[in-house]
């Protein structure tokens, strides 16, 4: 029997680049990869339709369940993943010192109210620091560049949060240094704090790895970003699901292991000064298996980032992870 035909959209990280080179291949499928820039180029192409399976923002997946006939269902493939602490930027005379001066601010939020980042610090800021979302102001847009707004998924506001787009060629990063806006949540670095050209900008959690490490340590939460998308019909062809995720796993165990390996040499192949210490630091904290897959690893994590959607008003009904995963991977390790 011929291979199945499949269109997948994946962005090329070094953990899927396997997928990308010929060294994993997916058993019974002809897969077409394309990928982009922009990953929410691959986003967008999922909503219309291009793509069977695709690397798909975990806000923009989630949304889909409001639909009157959700189309996709999730593989526990998590492309994507950052501790965002360090994504909260603010106005040096903003007055903001604490997560808690945030509460009756303007804040800059990239490309949609409720992006994947958004969900995981309102969610955090919310729990830990008691700032919800309704005592803050968003304003919505690029970080260095203008976006329009991606009026290609639903764009749910609950009751009592303000939130407006930018105008023009207004960028968050331009209204921050000019103070206009407070602080920034964005998975894009201002370029001017970057390059060192502003003395207006700075995190908030200064010291954001020690923080970051600290959450991790107490919560044993490493937020995901994007999940794998699979559209239903094909999630139910026998064996299909299946085969793609041990793929996925197969890639990454490839690049897991050649960084276990070249530790004996101190990593000399990489071209970043003292990375050993940083692997064996971030291997200790993390474990031997830091990027994990499948459902019962990410359990916690992805009920948190579910009931942070669902709290923000950004899914109707608190979504579990039976109702998103392909049944077939529930329990899986």
């Amino acid at each position: 029997m011929a291979d199945l035909k499949l269109k997948m959209g994946v962005y090329r990280y070094e953990h899927t680049e396997p997928l990308f080179d010929g060294r994993v291949a997916i058993d019974g499928v002809n897969a077409t990869l394309d990928t982009s820039p922009l990953i929410s180029d691959v986003f967008h192409r999922m909503t219309k339709g291009e793509l069977d399976i695709a690397e798909y923002g975990l806000t923009y997946f989630l949304r889909s369940f409001d639909l009157d006939d959700s189309p996709f269902l999730a593989l526990p493939i998590f492309p994507n993943r950052n501790f965002r602490h360090s994504a909260l930027f603010v106005n040096v005379d903003s007055g903001i010192e604490r997560p808690e001066d945030l509460a009756g601010k303007t804040v800059g939020e990239f490309a949609l109210y409720g992006s994947d980042p958004g969900v995981w610090m309102k969610g955090v800021l919310a729990d830990e620091f008691g700032v919800t979302p309704d005592q803050v102001g968003w304003v919505i847009g690029g970080t260095d560049h203008p976006i329009p707004s991606f009026d290609w998924i639903p764009q749910p506001v609950p009751d009592g949060v303000r939130v407006r787009h930018t105008d023009g060629d207004q960028t968050l990063a331009g209204l921050l240094e000019a103070g206009e806006i407070d602080a920034l949540l964005s998975v894009d670095v201002p370029q001017s704090l970057l390059n060192g050209s502003t003395k207006k900008i700075r995190r908030l959690f200064v010291d954001y790895e020690t923080v970051e490490r600290a959450y991790y340590r107490r919560t044993g939460i490493f937020p995901m970003m994007h999940v794998v998308a699979i559209r239903r019909e094909l999630a139910e062809a026998p064996g299909l699901a299946e085969s793609v995720y041990r793929a996925f796993c197969q890639a990454k165990d490839i690049v897991q292991e050649h960084y276990r390996a070249n530790a004996a040499k101190q990593h000399m192949a990489v071209i970043t000064p003292w990375f050993s210490e940083l692997f064996a630091e971030n291997r200790a904290l993390l474990g031997e298996d830091w990027w994990p897959y499948g459902v019962d690893a990410n359990h916690k994590a992805v009920d948190t980032f579910l009931r942070y959607h669902h709290e923000q008003g950004l899914s109707k009904r608190l979504l579990t992870s039976e109702d998103i995963f392909v049944p077939a991977f529930l329990g899986t390790r």
